[in-house]
């Protein structure tokens, strides 16, 4: 099964698809586009505007995750739904709960 994150080094890059102004906060699901490519489903309840649904996103991650939210940036899909995050210093624990996430979505 393909993931939606890879290793970079020490950093994984995660891709998601992102839902603002939902009416739940949460992670759930795996899309995937035209291209194959696979992306972790997400939504938030901040609005798409000035950033505040991309931060809402690494905060409901960092959350989850365990991982602190000053390691996560976003490097690209600023103004779009889909979103490549890179979590800096990403151990094998991390690993770890990303593939117990999404084996059971």
């Amino acid at each position: 099964m393909k993931r939606p994150w890879r290793r970079d080094g020490d950093d994984l890059l995660l891709t998601i698809r992102l839902t603002p102004g939902a009416a739940r906060e949460g992670v759930g699901g795996i899309w995937t586009d035209e291209k194959d490519g696979v992306w972790l489903m997400a939504q938030v309840r901040a609005a798409p505007e000035k950033g505040k649904a991309n931060a809402a996103l690494i905060k409901l991650l960092a959350k989850g995750l365990g991982h602190p939210a000053t390691k996560f940036s976003l490097e690209t899909g600023d103004t779009h739904r889909l979103k490549r995050l890179r979590i800096a210093g990403a151990g094998d624990a991390l690993t770890a709960r990303l593939e117990t996430l999404t084996d059971m979505l």
